[in-house]
């Protein structure tokens, strides 16, 4: 699997916009509603405002798009931050936020109302929906709307100073009702909500719709280029005649792009949050979750991301993308920069009979095998190992190319031995292995001309680290999980996580930093958890296997 960079529309965009002097510098943004953490399509969005500024030499803004305060917290504020630093970006200047252009945005509301191109109505929410009519069906004029402009001022300013109860009275353009665009039939500009806000606090209890606020937000700031997905295309011709019809300092351009779409994943933060609240995941950074957080919790590297996010390139259209793409990328980024290391997952104990009981050697292997820059790491070997369970067997065909009863195996980067014998426990499983190490095979191979049928891992019994290790899968079964008639939370994996409480690690895996990534040799890719690993209680997540046996299954 090759990537070859594609053609990106934007950028051509940009470039022509340059060389034909409408504008002298990119300015874009990101600007997130801060209503929840930020997941894998809010990562492509990142890589495309700030991608298109640093390719141009422009600046980006990180802007919070904070005009719904029931729904938004200082936490989510505080977590998209650290998402944004960690994906690699740095934002122009300071954080913005649109609550603070509030002042501005009521002062332009006036202005619209003085134009004649506001009113305050008074319909209830089901009567609004009934008099804006369908997609087939124009509207109706809503009984409020020829109200006189000092009347309409009147009512705005006594909505501001909280006369009314939420839900009561609302500001509306005035463009057309039978507008075959929705988006045109005098949409909301304000609407009362009697919610502190965490910015503002007390101080509104009318906030503008993210139609009203995001164009003027854009022209304050002086931003060239409007980066939105496609579902906002029917949303310009609205930003578009806020602009013109407004005193605005400047009047950047929308443009859309096609939203990534991953299979076997939900995006929407309102199902992301149903997970959370519902206990299905243990939280937003669940590694499982889809999330930036969740994949960096999970061992996905920044640079996968946004290799992924390169690899999918920009276009007009929607389409759902392979998730396969995502996990190709960070196996390729792991493969070539994560160290290497020995686990046991299901341990079972190798007595090597011939060993004397108190020794202890010291062997060596690379950290990585292509990487000399990385060093070596220390393996002690002593009389008593661990090898998985799943390597032995005490009879087995030739495909098997394990240990077997009588038969030799290597140890990596140590001994060959042959198995002699096992110990049973009462209900017949075998709980121990006797074996011998082969004469002078410590890098070579036999004397005698027997190979070992191949090479399992293995880890001290007394100098080893127990460890905890879980085994993450894709949280859905379903490709398209919220496709159609599909209810997402009964297409939940219900293997999605596997906890191993008495793995075995090499003993220097559990002085690991916490996000240290790792290659457990022929198990997969994994990384010391970022809140529960420590050198006492090692925690590792797996982030991917080495290969891709999804669709095996």
């Amino acid at each position: 699997m090759e990537y070859i960079p594609g053609s990106n529309f934007l950028q051509s965009i940009v470039s022509d916009d340059l060389s034909s002097g409408r504008i002298k510098e990119v300015v874009t943004r990101f600007p997130p509603e801060p209503n929840g953490h930020l997941h894998i399509g809010h990562a492509k969005a990142i890589s495309v405002n700030f991608g298109l500024a640093e390719a141009n030499e422009g600046r980006c803004n990180l802007r919070f798009d904070d005009t719904n305060p029931e729904k938004e917290s200082q936490e989510y504020i505080e977590a998209i931050q650290a998402d944004v630093r960690w994906l690699g970006y740095s934002w122009n200047g300071e954080v913005r936020y649109a609550s603070s252009y509030f002042q501005q945005f009521y002062d332009w509301a006036i202005v619209l109302v003085t134009q004649g191109n506001a009113y305050v109505c008074d319909l209830g929410a089901d009567e609004a929906r009934e008099y804006r009519g369908t997609l087939t069906e124009s509207g109706r004029n809503s009984p409020s709307r020829e109200r006189s402009v000092s009347e309409n001022l009147d009512l705005l300013a006594r909505m501001k100073a909280g006369e009314f109860d939420d839900g009561a009275k609302v500001l509306r353009a005035k463009i057309d009702m039978s507008s075959p665009n929705i988006n045109m039939r005098d949409p909301i500009l304000y609407r009362i909500r009697s919610t502190p806000h965490h910015q503002t606090g007390t101080d509104w209890v009318i906030y503008p719709t993210y139609d009203f606020a995001h164009g003027q937000e854009d022209a304050i700031e002086g931003i060239t280029h409007s980066i939105c997905t496609l579902e906002f295309e029917d949303h310009r011709p609205l930003y578009n005649w806020l602009i013109e019809h407004l005193p605005v300092p400047s009047e950047p351009k929308q443009y859309e792009f096609g939203r990534l779409n991953p299979s076997f994943t939900v995006t929407s933060k309102r199902k992301l949050k149903q997970l959370v609240d519902e206990g299905v995941v243990m939280g937003w950074d669940d590694p499982r979750m889809p999330t930036v957080s969740g994949m960096r919790r999970r061992g996905y590297t920044p640079a996968a991301i946004r290799k992924f996010c390169d690899m999918i390139g920009t276009t007009r259209s929607d389409g759902v993308v392979d998730i396969a793409m995502l996990e190709f990328a960070i196996r390729e980024d792991l493969n070539e920069n994560a160290m290497r290391g020995m686990c046991v997952l299901r341990p079972l104990k190798v007595v090597l009979t011939d060993y004397p009981s108190d020794n202890i050697e010291n062997l060596h292997a690379p950290a990585h095998p292509s990487r000399d820059d990385l060093g070596e790491r220390l393996l002690p070997f002593t009389r008593e190992l661990y090898i998985d369970a799943d390597d032995f067997r005490e009879e087995a065909n030739k495909k098997f190319k394990r240990l077997v009863l009588g038969k030799r195996v290597r140890l990596r980067n140590a001994y060959v031995i042959e198995a002699d014998e096992v110990l049973k426990d009462a209900r017949g499983n075998v709980c121990e292995v006797h074996a011998h190490i082969i004469a002078d095979t410590l890098g070579e191979n036999p004397a005698d001309g027997i190979k070992p049928k191949g090479v399992i891992q293995w880890v001290s019994a007394s100098h080893g680290k127990n460890a905890q290790v879980r085994l993450y899968e894709r949280l859905f079964s379903h490709e398209s999980p919220d496709k159609g008639d599909n209810a997402f939370m009964d297409h939940i994996n219900p293997e999605s996580l596997e906890v191993v409480m008495e793995a075995w690690i090499e003993p220097s895996l559990a002085e690991a930093s916490p996000e240290q990534r790792y290659q457990f040799e022929r198990e997969g890719y994994f990384v010391a958890d970022r809140y529960d690993h420590c050198s006492d209680k090692p925690v590792f997540n797996r982030t991917i296997g080495l290969r891709d046996t999804w669709n095996n299954r």
